[in-house]
């Protein structure tokens, strides 16, 4: 008889479990994971389909499943908030810095549910691997010692630094169909590709789950994306991603799980699969998922849990989506028809077709020259990728040819490393060219020490990752980044032009005759078994209570932090407007990557970036803003300390779909720490709003969006109604112009009562505090 439960690495011993994984615990590469318990989940989908009485989507019935009381929760997709109970967490070093030092500050003893750190941000790209995690663990000693330490007393794993990008990790270890995940960091949907639900969200969100309180969620709408057809040729699965985000753009997700499903997924690999979820967030989309299949079945024995895909095919029905549900809409997509995309520049919602890109660039007057090319990353970094791209390369070697651009390979893990370095990979991509750089996230994020071009001159690279807003890879404004499929980059880092079609166009051999690319070719996974490299995950112990965490007070780049201020009772008086941005306003534009990574644990020090990429309406200029107390320009931090000093709260009024991006909450921990109190604008990104709310401020959004235009730089503005501060109850604001005039402005919240009593409580983290008592 199968166990109908069951428990990845440490304590499955009660299981019948295979010679070779019995290995891989013995090697301590596998933290214990949430019981893949199917029966619990069924019994939480039968409660909830009795009360719905109808059909349930995928998505539905992993999340319902997933519900802290199934038989009295409200349901209605968009409208209430579910109180949900997800099996595990996952913390890249970047935010666990943060949800750490939040954890820490709750006074819990140890987390609830099984947690992961994955240190693969602070690595910065300048030679090649090997120089550069030398490098990196030196730099980041401190970080990295405060956070094994950390994750050593509090029962948190640790994967070293070099183990890879939290995202593969994860689908290699811990993603399985039907499971529910949060993880700190916007691309965790990348295990949408193995059927689980993983959802990205703020390190307060992570320590809420992490502490064993349910975890809220608006209920998601469910978009549906058909998939008829077959993949073929140069077409790949990053293809369909691109497509759906021309179609949604980067705001068309927002609050909705896409679901994909039909009969051309089969054509799909289970890391494709993982592409198509991992950009996803691009789309604003909460998370993405597929159905299980024979793909994912094959994926899963091949990495070792094959027990996990028998009680997978024995709750099949399951982990696909009902016969007759109903999505929200639904959008189709043919692959037998679908040309390789290539999306950008500056958003990753502007999709061409590979074959029109260069027409368009002549007339745009973007770069025709290819300067980078550059694969891998979380998105596009598996043993499939890598060999189709390899694929592409050994043809031109083989013709006497290596690239006319700059071109780098990111390796998604240790794993895929060791294994792509074992199968040949390695040397046809340095063969042709290329430097493999360390296991990390590196120019994706920002980490990569660009030396070729200075800042300010216009270029053009072309990239397999997922984002590509201005100035994110490279820190230059100029660069004209846009993303495609990791062989579609091979191929233009060869031919060293956006205006090349390989489906069309011939190259020039070393010998003088032109020579058209055939189509890519790569094996899904190895023949052999994955090489699992070096091993470089560290087990807590299973009692961690007498251990050390030191955090010297002296450090600039950890900082133990201060609760924020409660509630005063009052309404919020004649707050200055401390810019109004104009514009695109992400993450990235409020909480700059990069060099201010290393400040990710340091509240303070990381605050001297607080929207110093925002565009201020006043001047077009960025970082950059009146003072109003001196009458002086100065940077948006700056002033934002001046008024703190000054006792002048403050708000950002700002543009649609405010706070796209990345998961990170330091952009809203630091308006919180310099004495904002309210971001108002015309919508919100979903992680961006329920961090803001986590942090005590107030994310508003204008009644009327046209209401933005009445705002001026010099305005105060009063909220009022907060006495009476109750969900669904639009407030009234009152601004003041510097003429004597006045506007009366109605701005609406979504704050449940839970997320009002945070705003009371001057932050969740205060308001757990107090419920401790």
């Amino acid at each position: 008889m199968m166990p109908r439960y069951l428990a990845l690495g440490h304590g499955a011993r009660r299981l019948h479990v295979s010679a070779a994984y019995r290995a891989k615990v013995a090697m301590s590469r596998f933290e214990p994971t949430s019981f893949v318990n199917y029966e619990k989940l069924r019994s939480n989908v039968d409660i909830v389909q009795k009360r719905l009485n109808r059909p349930l989507t995928l998505s539905e019935k992993i999340v319902y499943g997933h519900l802290n009381d199934p038989h009295n929760q409200e349901i209605d997709r968009g409208r209430t908030y579910l109180r949900l109970h997800p099996d595990r967490v996952a913390m890249q070093d970047a935010t666990a810095q943060m949800a750490m030092l939040q954890f820490i500050s709750s006074g819990l003893p140890k987390v609830a549910v099984p947690s992961t750190i994955h240190c693969d941000h602070l690595i910065e790209a300048q030679t090649g691997g090997p120089k550069d995690l030398a490098r990196a663990k030196e730099i980041n000693q401190e970080v990295y010692n405060f956070l094994s330490s950390a994750g050593a007393k509090y029962g948190v794993g640790f994967w070293k630094p070099g183990s890879g990008i939290i995202h593969q990790i994860i689908l290699e270890n811990y993603a399985y169909p039907g499971v529910m995940l949060i993880g700190t960091d916007s691309h965790t949907p990348n295990g949408g590709g193995l059927g689980a639900i993983c959802i990205g969200v703020g390190g307060a969100d992570a320590v809420d789950v992490m502490a064993g309180i349910p975890w809220e969620l608006k209920c998601p709408k469910v978009i549906g994306v058909k998939l008829t057809g077959t993949l073929s040729g140069w077409t790949s699965p990053k293809d369909v991603i691109l497509k759906v985000a021309g179609i949604l753009t980067v705001k068309g997700g927002t609050g909705a799980i896409v679901e994909y499903h039909g009969p051309g997924v089969d054509s799909i690999s289970c890391t494709g699969m993982a592409t198509i979820c991992n950009m996803g967030a691009e789309i604003g989309a909460t998370t993405s998922v597929f159905p299980y299949n024979h793909r994912m079945r094959t994926y899963l024995h091949k990495t070792g849990r094959g027990e996990i895909a028998a009680l997978a095919d024995e709750y099949a029905n399951l982990l696909v989506p009902d016969e007759g549900c109903e999505y929200d809409q639904v959008i189709e997509i043919n692959l037998d028809e679908l040309k390789p995309h290539i999306n950008g520049p500056f958003t990753p919602d502007y999709a061409h077709p590979v074959s029109q890109v260069g027409a368009t660039a002549e007339e745009k007057g973007w770069p025709l020259e290819v300067k980078v090319g550059l694969i891998g990353s979380c998105t596009n970094s598996s043993y499939e990728d890598m060999g189709r791209a390899a694929s592409v390369a050994k043809q031109a070697l083989d013709k006497g040819l290596k690239c006319k651009a700059q071109f780098t390979v990111t390796p998604g893990s240790e794993q895929i490393r060791a294994t792509i370095e074992r199968d040949g990979y390695s040397k046809i991509f340095g063969d042709v060219g290329g430097i493999v750089l360390a296991n990390a996230c590196g120019p994706c994020i920002g980490q990569w020490d660009r030396r070729d071009v200075k800042k300010g001159e216009k270029n053009t690279i072309v990239t397999s990752f997922n984002r590509n807003f201005t100035a994110r890879n490279d820190a230059n404004p100029a660069t004209h980044a846009f993303v495609t499929s990791p062989e579609i980059v091979t191929a233009l880092a060869i031919a060293g032009t956006l205006n090349f079609n390989p489906e069309t166009d011939y190259l020039t051999a070393s010998n003088g005759e032109k020579f058209k690319l055939v189509p890519p070719t790569g094996d899904e996974l190895p023949t052999k078994d994955f090489d699992p490299g070096q091993d470089t995950y560290q087990h807590p112990p299973s009692d961690g209570s007498s251990l050390k965490v030191d955090v010297n007070s002296q450090s600039n780049r950890l900082q133990l932090l201060e609760p924020f201020d409660k509630w005063s009772g009052n309404d919020l008086v004649d707050m200055q407007v401390l810019i109004k941005v104009k514009g695109k306003c992400t993450t990235d534009h409020i909480s700059a990557a990069g060099p201010w990574l290393k400040f990710r644990g340091h509240l303070d020090n990381i605050s001297n970036n607080m929207l110093i990429g925002a565009v201020n309406s006043e001047n077009d200029a960025v970082n950059s803003i009146k003072n109003h107390l001196t009458g002086e320009y100065g940077g948006v931090p700056d002033v934002a300390r001046h008024y703190k000093a000054n006792g002048v709260s403050w708000v950002v009024v700002g543009d649609d779909n405010y706070g796209e991006g990345s998961s990170r909450e330091h952009a809203a921990l630091e308006p919180r720490h310099l004495g904002g109190r309210a971001i108002i604008v015309k919508s919100f990104a979903r992680i961006h709003e329920t961090n803001l709310k986590k942090q005590g401020l107030l994310p508003l959004t204008f009644s009327n969006p046209s209401d933005y235009d009445k705002i001026r730089p010099d305005d105060k503005i009063s909220i009022t109604g907060l006495q009476t501060f109750t969900p669904g109850k639009p407030f009234i604001a009152i601004v003041k112009h510097s003429d004597g005039s006045v506007d009366e402005l109605e701005l609406n919240h979504s704050f449940n009562e839970t997320q009002i009593e945070w705003f009371q409580a001057g932050s969740a983290l205060n308001r757990m505090k107090e419920l401790q008592h």
